[in-house]
């Protein structure tokens, strides 16, 4: 029996569509198989807190969907830091085939997760990185460095300023306005823009911070 069933691939349909997000059959295939393996490895290796996969669409698929306008605006190199079961990483890498995606994280079986992820899925332009951030060193500055329910603002700016410079988009993932965090933020950094997401079938608030570097 599927793990992925009719209802699943109906509510990521219907949402996709009132985040106003096309999906072609490829996309939907893909999205549905990778929702497939995070329920089945979620068993027994704990990749998220969401235990219920009838909660997974909204809460993990598209949640990741919702900030595609922000990273459509971006350049063509992405980093998410500390993606954790591979959100917001793999479903944007499989949205945006044109562009390169790596999702960093320190935890093995996450990495593990995400690889496997990858070669089923035949994700060309995804890179799995199994680091702890601050010790990530890549060839040159990512164009957009993206986090879900990472860290605090401060320590997301601090542990990934030197992945960035003054070209980078930052875009944090929050619940909640993150107002004490915000007033917590480096004096390097500066929030270019800030927006309340709706998330079709996720209860609670959602926010977007764009962070830039002033130097």
């Amino acid at each position: 029996m599927s793990l992925v069933t009719a209802a699943h691939a109906a509510e990521l349909a219907h949402g996709a569509a009132q985040l106003g997000v096309a999906l072609d059959a490829g996309q939907r295939e893909r999205l549905l198989a990778y929702l497939g393996l995070l329920i089945k490895w979620n068993q027994a290796y704990n990749l998220t807190a969401v235990r219920n996969p009838d909660e997974m669409v909204s809460r993990h698929l598209l949640d990741s969907l919702s900030i595609l306008p922000f990273v459509r605006e971006g350049g063509d190199d992405w980093l998410d830091v500390g993606s954790g079961g591979g959100m917001p990483g793999i479903p944007l890498a499989i949205l945006f085939p044109e562009r390169r995606f790596t999702t960093l994280d320190s935890n093995g079986k996450k990495s593990r997760f995400q690889t496997q992820v990858k070669l089923e899925l035949k994700l060309a332009n995804l890179d799995v990185v199994h680091s702890r951030v601050e010790e990530f060193q890549p060839a040159q500055p990512f164009a957009g460095i993206v986090s879900r329910a990472f860290s605090a603002l401060a320590d997301f700016a601090d542990w990934t300023r030197h992945l960035g410079d003054a070209e980078t988009r930052w875009l944090a993932m929050k619940g909640q306005y993150p107002r004490e965090e915000l007033a917590a933020l480096p004096a390097d950094f500066r929030v270019e823009a800030e927006h309340a997401l709706e998330v079709p079938g996720c209860q609670g608030q959602r926010h977007l911070l764009i962070l830039r570097r002033t130097v």
